[in-house]
């Protein structure tokens, strides 16, 4: 039997350092740790490995790396999991698949929060969409997983890292260049590039042959991804653009149409661009975006189907639900509207297609993303407030804002003449301001 070894799980306050979050929830230890001891000495098919930590999610194909891994590399198998908010039921029964398939340990941490502040937040304070639409969810959880594995490897003394990612998508460059960041030391093994199993039925007979249970839960025609802030579909009908994603495809929406015919307004609480309440109840992070998800759903929030250019090259369509984070950036965008000035406003806009660009690219641990975050850190020092918004069959529209740093002055936007702002003044800047086309237009006619 399988001694399994568990840890108690830790509540932190909002205001802890959020690195220090993580927690290390269980340990598996397989009944064939002696027998992995002994293949140390031995070199596999491709090389010699002494230990590797693979990412894992339990389904077919990490199931299949484990022993993989093992023959081709002659190496010890630590499987890691990240809880980042998937699901209970894709955590459920993780020992047991890991035992089976041949791994030494399975570690699984909770990095909910961690995500949520140090990755999704600053992307929100920044106001990153990565070409006109899409909200990062996936870009912003690779490199919180890649992060944590790098913290594992140096736990069980891994000198190698691997993931499950195809050649062909952006997470295999957002896996790699996080591992290279924090520890360039760790070797990098990605079997998709490496082994002859080109689908799902090849899966299947090298897991049959390797004494490898396979997974019996019904293959999805969907390829997913799913996290605390979005859920992502891509694959079967949605290969061809002109297709309509099918009605039952969703899972964290209901339809807008479908949506009550009862509009629901939430406020949302902002602190220097970073949401902390939401109708007037202060929550952590993760527990602030859960909320806001289920509400956001409920009404049928934040459908997005988009055509997008990923980083390998080639163009990709793909449906993402993210209910609660679309709640969050209409309510930072508003709040803003009253606290940034104008020039400011469009540096930060200019700036934000950048660091989207990082993000989706992989380049989180890039000193180029950091030292932007300082500068929007500091320019949202201000954007302090409140926001009222209405959810309404699948729409999001802002009904109130109000922050003790507004820059709107009544007295001064107001129709009625004030003592600070004389309307006769605007002539003489009138004039100014249009001298260039004055003179542009004078040479042209001669004047």
């Amino acid at each position: 039997m399988a001694q399994l070894k568990t840890f108690p799980s830790y509540s932190y306050p909002a205001t802890s350092p959020s690195r220090h979050r993580t927690v290390i929830r269980a340990v598996v230890h397989n009944d064939t740790d002696t027998e992995i001891s002994e293949s140390k000495k031995v070199s596999g098919l491709r090389g010699k490995l002494n230990k590797v930590v693979l990412a894992y999610s339990g389904g077919l194909d990490t199931s299949v790396i484990v022993p993989w891994l093992r023959e081709n590399y002659g190496c010890d198998v630590v499987c890691f999991t990240a809880d980042v908010g998937q699901g209970i039921k894709e955590l459920d029964g993780l020992e047991a698949k890991a035992k089976a398939s041949g791994a030494s340990q399975l570690v699984v941490k909770d990095l909910r929060e961690e995500f949520v502040s140090d990755y999704i937040f600053p992307c929100l304070r920044a106001g990153a969409v990565y070409e006109r639409k899409y909200l990062l969810g996936t870009s912003m959880a690779r490199p919180v997983i890649a992060k944590a594995m790098v913290d594992v490897a140096k736990e069980v003394g891994a000198d190698a890292v691997s993931h499950g990612c195809t050649g062909k998508g952006n997470d295999q460059v957002r896996f790699e260049l996080t591992f290279f960041a924090l520890n360039p030391k760790l070797n990098v093994v990605a079997p998709w590039r490496e082994w002859d199993i080109t689908g799902r039925e090849d899966a299947i007979e090298y897991a049959k042959k390797h004494n490898v249970p396979v997974p019996v839960t019904k293959k999805s025609i969907y390829s997913r991804d799913r996290n605390l802030w979005h859920l992502s579909h891509e694959g079967d009908i949605l290969e061809d653009p002109a297709n309509e994603p099918k009605k039952d495809m969703y899972m964290m929406s209901i339809d807008p149409e479908d949506a009550p015919n009862q509009a629901q307004y939430v406020e949302i609480g902002i602190e220097s661009g970073l949401p902390v309440s939401v109708d007037g109840k202060r929550l952590s992070p993760a527990s602030l975006l859960a909320e806001l998800n289920e509400i956001g759903g409920r009404h049928g929030i934040g459908r997005i189907d988009m055509v997008e250019n990923r980083l390998v090259g080639m163009k990709s369509r793909g449906v993402y639900e993210t209910p609660g984070g679309t709640i969050l950036f209409s309510a930072v965008r508003e709040l803003e509207s009253l606290t940034l000035d104008r020039e400011t406003i469009q540096v930060k806009d200019s700036l934000a297609l950048k660091y989207a660009e990082l993000v989706y690219a992989g380049r989180w641990f890039d000193p180029l993303r950091e030292s932007m975050d300082a500068f929007m850190q500091k320019i949202m020092e201000t954007t302090t407030g409140s926001v009222t918004l209405k959810l309404y069959k699948g729409s999001v529209t802002v009904t109130g804002r109000r922050s003790p740093f507004s820059l709107y002055r009544q007295d001064i936007s107001s129709f009625e003449n004030g003592q600070i702002y004389d309307q006769a003044d605007a002539a003489g800047f009138i004039r100014l301001y249009g001298l260039p086309m004055r003179v542009r237009a004078m040479l042209e006619q001669g004047i």
